[in-house]
This record gives structure tokens, C-alpha cells and sequence, in this order.
């Protein structure tokens, strides 16, 4: 599990209050897919909201928890029934050379007939 000192658990935070969540977990728990969505979901976003439907505070408390552990992810925040994960995104190994961009054509003006 990775550890945020209060300074980068505050950008994250403030980076975090805009998103709304990607994964939810319902009453099937910390099933498989679950796991594997949210993990998908930190590889292309780093940062991300996980509602939970459970009432229980200490169930939810164990799901970030286990998240965290499971994925190698820092816990950014729990509030209410909202967890906030976050994983840096590991670094492109061999990523194929883009082909340049060629410029944009510039936009043609339509002249049209004033005559009758």
C-alpha cells in the first residue's frame, strides 16, 4: 500500500471533488471483477472515486483497506459511502513512436453567387 504525506493527500483530495465514481460495489462485496475494474479503472486514471452500497462504516472502512493492499494503491479519502484511491501510472516501457501530426488545412471561406 502506498502512503500520501497530508500535503499530497490534500491536492489529491481537492484534484478528487470534481470526479464522480467509475466503480461501484454493491452487495456481492470485493468480488473478482470488482477488483479488476477498479484496478483498470486506476491504471487509466490514477486517481478515482469508488461508491460502496453498504451501510456499514467499518465494512467500508475494511473495502478501502483491502483495496489499497490488493492493488497497490494509497487511500486518499473515505467520506460517507465514496472512496477515493489513487495509483500513479507506471511508466510507458516500449511505447511505438507516434507519426507526426501534419498541420491542418486551413478552412476555406465559400464565396457564394451575389448576382441573380
Amino acid at each position: 500500500m502506498l502512503t500520501l504525506n497530508s500535503e499530497e493527500r490534500r491536492a489529491l483530495r481537492a484534484r478528487a471533488h470534481a470526479l464522480q465514481p467509475v466503480v461501484a460495489i454493491s452487495q456481492n462485496g470485493l468480488s473478482d471483477p470488482v477488483v479488476r475494474e477498479i484496478d483498470a479503472s486506476l491504471a487509466a486514471h490514477e486517481l478515482i472515486k469508488v461508491r460502496v452500497y453498504n451501510d456499514d462504516r467499518k465494512e467500508r472502512e475494511n473495502f478501502l483497506a483491502s483495496l489499497c493492499e490488493r492493488l497497490a494503491a494509497a487511500p486518499v479519502q473515505h467520506i460517507g459511502k465514496l472512496l477515493v484511491l489513487w495509483r500513479p501510472r507506471p511508466e510507458q516501457v516500449a511505447t511505438p513512436e507516434r507519426a507526426p501530426r501534419l498541420p491542418r488545412r486551413s478552412k476555406r471561406t465559400f464565396q457564394g453567387s451575389t448576382g441573380s
